[in-house]
């Protein structure tokens, strides 16, 4: 090739990349709010939902109609838990597409989320007339149901949503609180189990380690109950109910120093809770500390008079204290406030 020549081919391919280079860069730009759609998703995709809001905000003010730069921004503000500011994204996408599924769907558990079920329910609808095959919004309106005391068509709905997804360890979990609500507690246990398969060793679904707890003292499945309770209060180390619950348990499994430990803790958070002293009155009797225990009984009835477990509980020290005219008095008051076991300690104690 002679230089000539060199010359013409080195200027047409310059001209080329300049041609190919601008329409690259014009393609590039052609759509700037998806550009910036994708890289606020990008943000969110990563938790970095505050840093998101910004990009989306400009990405509607290239296209002021941009319905899921809406829907994505509400989502967003729903994680930073800035519920009227999710709601207002979501009505102007409402505004702009009446028929759009995403955003009835989103307001349906933004309302849920709020306990505003009456909206909720109305967004839940409509967003269903659209789709019905939506598992995630079938799992919200089975809360939704449930949250109304409505448990065998919340069943009807989680059935439906595991159809779609079948490892849908949400749905699994609600399922056995719904069946804790119905007394079903084998079935609770067994829901809630399959559910805690699921679950990854770093998020763990505590609430369901609770209702699990419930639901096994129930069948008088001690030992597995502490265990969830052992669970639960590993991330809610005050929580008073949690301490009163695993003591009760201790108590069943003659752990007494285990339950008294328990719920000295419980008294230290409430000293104001009956329930707290009997049990203890019942560990500490049971730890043949009778003096103490009769403190505890005697406690609990001042808080609450009308505590027929209480006057049980106390007659039975009693009784082990030699004091049968005592115990008996205490069982008679219990008859009076129409505890059942009562009238048969009667019968068999007090009658002679």
């Amino acid at each position: 090739m002679n230089g000539k020549l060199r010359n013409i081919v080195t200027v047409l391919f310059c001209i080329i990349s300049v041609i190919s280079y601008s329409q690259s860069d014009t393609s590039k730009n052609a759509n700037p709010e998806l550009t910036l759609y994708k890289s606020a998703c990008k943000l969110i995709d990563s938790s970095k939902y505050k840093e998101s809001i910004p990009i989306l905000k400009k990405a509607i003010k290239i296209k002021s109609d941009y319905i899921e730069a809406y829907n994505k921004m509400a989502f967003a503000k729903m994680k930073l838990e800035d519920y009227k500011g999710a709601e207002k994204d979501i009505l102007q996408a409402v505004k702009i597409a009446p028929d759009n599924f995403e955003s009835h769907k989103m307001l349906g558990i933004l309302y849920f989320d709020t306990k505003k079920y009456k909206e909720a329910k109305a967004s839940i609808d409509s967003a269903l007339s659209l789709n019905t095959d939506d598992a995630e919004l079938l799992y919200y309106q089975a809360q939704l149901m449930y949250a109304g005391k409505s448990y065998k068509t919340a069943l009807d709905a989680c059935a439906r949503a595991i159809d779609l997804k079948p490892r849908y360890m949400e749905v699994m979990f609600l399922k056995g609180e719904i069946k804790f609500a119905l007394k079903e507690y084998n079935y609770a246990i067994k829901e809630i189990t399959e559910g805690i398969k699921l679950e990854s060793a770093d998020k763990l679904h505590y609430e369901s380690y609770k209702t699990r707890a419930k639901a096994r003292f129930e069948v008088k499945d001690y030992k597995n109950a502490i265990n969830d309770w052992n669970v639960f209060l590993e991330a809610y180390p005050e929580d008073e109910g949690a301490l009163v619950a695993r003591a009760a348990n201790k108590i069943e499994t003659r752990d007494n120093t285990g339950a008294i430990a328990d719920l000295d803790a419980a008294i230290k958070l409430n000293p104001k809770n009956p329930v707290s002293y009997n049990y203890r009155g019942v560990a500490k009797g049971e730890n043949k500390q009778f003096v103490e225990a009769l403190k505890d009984f005697d406690y609990s009835i001042k808080l609450k008079f009308d505590y027929g477990a209480a006057f049980v509980n106390r007659a039975a020290v009693k009784f082990a204290s030699k004091d049968k005219r005592g115990a008996c008095e205490d069982l008679n008051k219990a008859d009076a406030l129409g505890d059942e076991m009562a009238i048969q300690l009667i019968e068999t104690y007090c009658k002679h």
